[in-house]
């Protein structure tokens, strides 16, 4: 799921079900889990709500996406998320967890999307005090568009790699 929500590890191994909307196909997270304390909504691509399906018949009747193995009042720790990614077939040196939040603004950036948007979708704050103090868009239409054009760029990466 990280690949196609780019969030930071804390969140995504935060992540509890009673966040998720599936019908909104949103992902509210509360501001005391953001690193800039506000609530962050993720909008969510068909292919995440399909992961979400997926995932729901595992830990769906917990409280987090992604309970630890040891205790399900836990979530599963940094260390979990980056053997998962080993599993996957990442070495070290070659992806890091916040990499993916690296190369989503990246790619995302080369192919056009507006810089405002893709740092909202990080949920960076503004560097520029004034503008910060002025602007509290969230531009969600066009997150909408761009989180499933990622997601779709993502599928079309894995159907060139089969």
């Amino acid at each position: 799921m990280l690949p196609f929500v780019f969030v930071r590890s804390v969140e995504l191994r935060g992540a509890e079900w009673s966040e998720i909307d599936l019908d909104a196909a949103e992902w509210t997270i509360p501001a005391e889990r953001m690193k800039m304390k506000r609530p962050h909504v993720v909008p969510l691509a068909g292919q995440v709500l399909a992961l979400l399906d997926n995932l729901r018949s595992l830990t769906g009747e917990g409280r987090y996406l992604f309970p630890s193995l040891y205790s399900a009042s836990r979530h599963i720790s940094d260390v979990g998320l980056l053997n998962a990614i080993r599993r996957m077939g990442y070495a070290k040196g070659v992806m890091t967890i916040h990499g993916f939040r690296s190369m989503a603004s990246t790619l995302l950036n080369e192919q056009g999307y507006r810089a405002d948007v893709i740092e909202a979708q990080l949920a960076h704050g503004e560097k520029n005090a004034i503008r910060a103090a002025y602007n509290h868009a969230e531009y969600l239409p066009e997150r909408r568009r761009m989180m499933q054009d990622w997601a779709d760029y993502l599928e079309g990466l894995k159907a060139i790699e089969n």
